[in-house]
């Protein structure tokens, strides 16, 4: 009674082995074949002598031994021989017409294994059928990697959620890779890119993402045809996740114009982007391969007077009039931070001084008394000169620049005395 429930529970191994998706019936085979074979050579010492034939779809295999039929009296090694009057009357495969010398192939019954065997095989299948599991599911997932897919929200905690896809494959959105405004709950459908996958100790682990630049790209394909198609080409991303986003876009048809074909008719593209993005700002610009032209459009909705560059080192100096500096600086620094992102150039950013008091003087001129940090620190909330600072409330040179009032009096001092020299 208890081989015959081995047995039965051997054919439910077998089913489950039909079950499995992603994995080909070749290797589910060979894995079959490779573990009975093991419990064979540990039984009989080789396996070499065996016919193992499989039956995946019947959910069953036949195991043959390879005898050599010899005179009756003289087996020596019943693993390898038998004896003629044995082989004649062979109960599951008898061979009437057996002679010495020959070889006879003697089926051999599962069942009769032993309750010892069959348990190892059980156990060196179920072992080898998560290996194949794992397997099948780090390559898929690997080659999906940059991909867009659509998960349930399975769990939440405090430093990642865990999201379960139709296969019931289980994916990792760490509170890193999480837009800062987006809210979780159980059930509901949750969209990202497959960020990064990796295999530790043969477990493989699926990272998504909502907050890198793939992520933003592959809404764009989604949404805009044209993308999709390769009519227009994504050529640069910048983001601040959940804050603001730039994307430089060109055209391979002169016909399409790339920026309104993003943007769609009257936002209707862009929009269902901006939404799945929690409200994220989005600027579309035209690439071009021109990095002055490229740096203006990227400070858009500044106007620039003029740009200095410096290629060897990707600097750039955009010189700008008072009322414009603040828009290319943009509401925390970000307009300035994005351009600089997404044209791979560090922009400084000048007051435009022609036809304004001549006797002003860049900040950059007093690093000797001032540290450096400090400049840019002015620098960034737009005071590029001298008394561009001193006419900025002392209150706001504090609370904008970050500074410490010791530090903003000082600097102040200093450049009073400049003037006053």
């Amino acid at each position: 009674m208890a081989k015959k429930e081995e047995t039965v529970d051997m054919s439910d191994r077998f089913a489950e082995f039909k079950e499995l998706k992603n994995i080909d019936k070749t290797t589910m085979i060979s894995v079959l074949e490779e573990s009975f074979r093991s419990v064979l050579a540990k039984m009989f010492g080789t396996d070499e002598n065996f016919d193992v034939v499989m039956n995946p779809d019947k959910g069953d295999c036949e195991i043959y031994q390879r005898l050599e039929v010899v005179p009756d009296g003289e087996v020596e090694n019943p693993s390898r021989q038998i004896s003629l009057t044995d082989a004649r009357g062979d109960e599951e495969n008898p061979d009437p017409d057996a002679e010495v010398g020959e070889e006879h192939s003697r089926k051999i019954e599962f069942a009769k294994f032993g309750r010892r065997a069959i348990l190892n095989l059980r156990q060196t299948l179920a072992s080898k059928i998560l290996d194949l599991q794992k397997d099948a599911i780090y390559t898929k997932f690997k080659d999906m990697e940059g991909n867009l897919v659509t998960a349930e929200v399975y769990q939440i905690w405090k430093r990642e959620v865990l999201l379960m896809d139709e296969d019931k494959n289980e994916l990792f959105l760490p509170k890193d890779q999480q837009i800062p405004t987006d809210i979780y709950r159980k059930g509901e459908s949750v969209r990202a890119v497959i960020y990064n996958v990796d295999n530790k100790n043969n477990n493989p682990k699926i990272t998504v993402s909502r907050t890198c630049d793939q992520f933003l790209r592959r809404l764009f394909e989604l949404e805009v045809p044209e993308i999709h198609d390769g009519l227009i080409v994504i050529r640069a991303v910048a983001r601040i996740p959940g804050e603001r986003a730039k994307i430089a876009v060109e055209s391979y048809d002169d016909r399409i114009d790339p920026v309104g074909a993003c943007v769609g008719v009257r936002g209707a593209r862009i929009h269902g982007i901006v939404r799945e993005l929690r409200n994220e700002n989005i600027d579309v610009i035209n690439y071009t391969s021109n990095p002055q032209l490229f740096i203006q459009r990227a400070l858009s909705p500044a106007k620039i007077s003029s740009i200095r560059l410096d290629e060897e080192n990707k600097r750039a100096e955009v010189f700008l009039r008072a009322d414009e500096v603040s828009l290319a600086i943009g509401k925390g620094g970000l307009n300035i931070k994005l351009a600089s992102m997404l044209t791979g150039y560090t922009i400084d950013v000048y007051r435009d001084l022609e036809g304004e008091d001549e006797e002003d003087i860049y900040l950059d001129e007093f690093k000797d008394e001032i540290d450096d940090w400090v400049v840019e620190a002015l620098k960034n909330i737009g005071c590029s000169t001298a008394k561009a600072v001193l006419r900025t409330p002392r209150e706001e040179l504090i609370e904008k620049a970050d500074l410490e009032e010791g530090t903003v009096d000082n600097v102040i001092k200093i450049l009073k005395a400049e003037f006053d020299d």
